[in-house]
């Protein structure tokens, strides 16, 4: 008997978290300068890209700087903000060339956006620095560890990504009531607090109370975007 795969590939799960990322600090490697504050996004290669200003210190630094990114993924759930991962990013900052600097600024701009980001495109001061990444340092909810560049690289996002943030936002914020009662009804106790925390091809994750995280996985990786949506409506209003 064949049993369901309950989770995506490690480096699948880790570039689908980096994608809703956002990058909270930045530090210098081999120096006493404190981490400080980062403002930017992911690229779609899955490299934090850095807006710096002038004034701040990687914005007078020498391209080829070693830094660690940190990029925090978060989950709103009734107006408060739950982390859900923690990537430590460290590689070697670069100047994002500028025939590629539009479609950068576009793409962190859908998740991250920042009034700068237009004018660093319009040739105002601030610059995009991004990383040519060296290893991912990883810690959720369920495991931690490392990833080299080319295991992290070489993965992409959950295909569904963007349709599966959408429906989380839509089950949390309207049919919690629904999610509850499945939710009851499948582990057999109280699921008041429960919460859609993630979906992907492989199944869903809820939260329940005192951070408890439950896994529940589709019979099979399922194929397609429709197929994704009735599965989530299966879960949610079961029939």
């Amino acid at each position: 008997m064949r049993h369901p795969v309950a989770a995506p590939p490690i480096p699948e799960r880790i570039r689908t978290l980096a994608a809703t990322a956002t990058p909270t600090h930045v530090s210098v490697t081999g120096t006493d300068i404190p981490a400080c504050p980062a403002r930017g996004g992911v690229d779609t290669a899955g490299r934090p890209v850095l807006l710096v200003k002038p004034g701040e210190f990687l914005y007078g630094t020498a391209t080829e700087t070693l830094v660690t990114v940190d990029l925090v993924a978060t989950r709103d759930l009734g107006g408060v903000q739950r982390p859900r991962g923690l990537l430590k990013v460290q590689g070697w900052t670069q100047d994002v060339p500028g025939e590629e600097a539009r479609e950068t600024a576009v793409a962190i701009a859908e998740r991250c956006p920042d009034d700068d980001l237009l004018a660093a495109l319009d040739g105002g001061t601030p610059k995009l620095l991004r990383l040519d990444i060296g290893r991912v340092i990883y810690l959720t909810g369920q495991e931690s560890g490392l990833l080299d560049a080319g295991d992290y690289l070489a993965s992409a996002p959950d295909p569904f990504l963007d349709t599966a943030e959408r429906l989380i936002r839509h089950v949390n914020e309207a049919h919690r009531e629904q999610l509850v009662q499945s939710m009851g009804r499948l582990t057999g106790e109280n699921a008041d607090d429960a919460w859609l925390w993630e979906l992907d091809r492989y199944g869903a994750t809820v939260r329940m109370r005192a951070n408890e995280l439950v896994r529940l996985p589709w019979p099979v990786p399922l194929p397609t975007r429709t197929a994704f949506e009735q599965a989530v409506t299966c879960l949610v209003c079961p029939h």
